[in-house]
């Protein structure tokens, strides 16, 4: 499908990427950008991408294709930086998981070079870190959220959604608000939940035998508490509006559960749970039954 496709940073998720499109050979040629001379002897040792390099330009010179695979605060900056490097007609996309502020700066500073920036969000990743704990199957059956507005064009779009789609993956159109507004209660809620578990279930003030307690619900429940607090810290900044109205929420609920546990409600509290039960179990089930592709 490319000649050249370019992964900047290359992490979990930009390792992941470069093994997949090596895999399913569709690119040529797939080069890395990252900061740290570490990095590169690590991608290189990892053969996750053909070539690697510190010198942005020259990662993204002749590229067909460049996907951005960073923290979101550093996206506007590095963009800016490779754009004098970009051949017309060429797309940029992401791997963020928040779009508005990425898709309307980005956008904007793309069109400038006749350049394409679509958004993306594969809805798959891992508490691990770095590019030794990337696989070639982290996207296989996993959704693609794709953002376009009014700007994007037409073909740029399909050769991004093929792009996806030869990774395995189920493509979900979404403007960049709307992807803002259902992942701050499908990802985001459940990443600060998971980290208020965490800090208060391990806290210091607690006995020591507390930690000898924690079993699997605690392990699974918690899990992606281990994830890069880097990058957490600027998904939730990037999309506080939205996450600040989920919490709100969220804790009303809490209180109206606290509240029936105090007056003795019985009822009420075998319904919470039962309510519960029932809706993960039809996700469960609407989940398994949908095609791979």
């Amino acid at each position: 499908m490319f000649q050249k496709i370019t992964i900047i940073g290359v992490g979990l998720l930009g390792g992941s990427l470069g093994l997949a499109i090596k895999q399913r050979k569709l690119a040529v040629r797939v080069d890395g950008y990252v900061r740290r001379s570490a990095s590169e002897a690590e991608c290189e040792k990892a053969g996750v991408v053909d070539h690697v390099t510190r010198d942005i330009q020259n990662a993204v010179a002749d590229a067909d294709l460049v996907v951005l695979c960073t923290p979101l605060a550093r996206m506007k900056d590095l963009t800016e930086q490779m754009l004098p490097a970009l051949k017309p007609g060429a797309i940029v996309t992401d791997v963020g998981s928040v779009k508005g502020p990425v898709v309307e700066a980005l956008e904007a500073l793309c069109k400038n070079v006749k350049c394409s920036f679509i958004g993306s969000h594969p809805m798959c990743g891992g508490e691990k870190m770095g590019v030794n704990a990337a696989r070639a199957d982290l996207f296989t059956s996993a959704v693609c959220v794709v953002t376009p507005t009014a700007e994007t064009d037409a073909t740029a779009l399909r050769q991004l959604e093929d792009f996806w789609i030869g990774l395995d993956m189920r493509i979900v159109k979404l403007s960049p608000a709307a992807h803002d507004e259902l992942v701050s209660r499908s990802s985001h809620l459940p990443h600060i939940v998971a980290a208020e578990l965490a800090n208060y279930i391990l806290s210091p003030v607690h006995p020591k035998e507390q930690s000898a307690l924690c079993a699997t619900g605690f392990r699974d429940t918690t899990r992606i508490a281990s994830g890069s607090p880097e990058m957490w810290r600027d998904i939730v900044f990037a999309n506080r509006a939205n996450v600040s109205r989920v919490l709100g929420v969220f804790i009303e609920d809490l209180e109206e559960f606290r509240h029936a546990l105090d007056s003795g409600d019985s009822k009420a509290i075998e319904e919470f749970f039962e309510k519960a039960k029932q809706r993960r179990d039809a996700w469960r089930s609407q989940a398994s039954a949908r095609p791979t592709k």
